[in-house]
C-alpha cells in the first residue's frame, strides 16, 4: 500500500495543472448540457450545506488541494489553515489561507480548530490508516468542534480513464500517463456506522443526482 500511496501522492502532483478542469466541467472533463447541469446542482447543495455549517469559525482544511474548497472557505470563516503534501497543488491554492505543506499521514496539528474540512479525501486514505486519520482528526478539534466532508458518490463515475478494482482505480492524465491510487466510495449509511466506534457521529447524504457525499457532525 505505501507503493500506492506513492504514487497517488505523485498523481495530484502532477494532476494540479488540470484538476480545476474537472470541477468546473472543461476541457476532456466537459459535460453535455443534460449531464452538466444535475452536476452543477450537486455542487450547490454540497456548497449550501457547507455554507450553513460554517459562519464564524477557524477551519482546518487537509488535502486542500489546488483551492477550490479553500476560497469558499476563506469567505465564510474568520480563519483557515489548508494542509496539502504536494507543492504544485499549493501553488495554485491562492487566497488569504495560511498554507502548510505536509503530509495529512505525517503531520501533526500544534493547534486545535473549530472545524475541520476534507473535500475529496477520505475516499483516498486506505483501510490500515483510516482509524489514524480519525485520530488526527480528533486531535485537531476544540471541545465542541465540528467535521464537515465532501466526496465522491458513491455511483458516481465522473472521472475520465478510470479504471476500477479492489478499492484501488487507475487514473490518467492528459498526456496519457496513469497512475494508481487508492478510492473507496462510502454510503452515508455505511460511512456514518464506519466511524461511530471511532467516537465521531456523523449525519451525511448523497447530493440529489448522486454525484457527492457531503455532512458532518462531531464526536460522539
Amino acid at each position: 500500500m505505501s507503493d500506492v500511496l506513492r504514487e497517488q501522492k505523485r498523481y495530484y502532483a502532477e494532476r494540479a495543472p488540470e484538476y480545476d478542469d474537472w470541477w468546473y466541467r472543461r476541457g476532456r472533463y466537459e459535460l453535455e448540457p443534460a449531464a452538466l447541469a444535475p452536476w452543477r446542482a450537486d455542487v450547490a447543495e454540497a456548497e449550501a450545506a457547507l455554507e450553513a455549517s460554517l459562519p464564524g469559525r477557524t477551519v482546518l482544511e487537509l488535502a486542500a488541494g489546488t483551492g477550490i474548497w479553500t476560497r469558499k472557505l476563506i469567505r465564510l470563516a474568520d480563519r483557515v489553515v489548508a494542509v496539502d503534501a504536494n507543492a504544485e497543488p499549493l501553488a495554485l491554492n491562492t487566497g488569504e489561507a495560511e498554507l502548510v505543506r505536509a503530509d495529512v499521514f505525517e503531520w501533526e496539528p500544534a493547534e486545535r480548530f473549530e472545524l475541520v474540512f476534507f473535500s475529496f479525501w477520505l475516499s483516498h486514505v486506505p483501510e490500515e490508516r483510516f482509524d489514524e486519520f480519525w485520530s488526527l482528526v480528533r486531535a485537531a478539534l476544540v471541545p465542541g468542534g465540528r467535521v464537515f466532508l465532501v466526496d465522491s458518490g458513491a455511483g458516481d463515475t465522473a472521472h475520465t480513464g478510470t479504471a476500477q478494482a479492489d478499492g484501488e482505480e487507475t487514473r490518467s492524465l492528459a498526456d496519457g500517463r496513469t497512475f494508481r491510487i487508492v478510492k473507496r466510495r462510502w454510503r452515508p449509511d455505511e460511512l456514518e456506522e464506519y466511524v461511530r466506534p471511532l467516537g465521531f457521529a456523523l449525519d451525511l447524504r448523497d447530493t440529489a443526482n448522486g454525484h457527492f457525499l457531503y455532512g458532518g457532525g462531531g464526536l460522539a
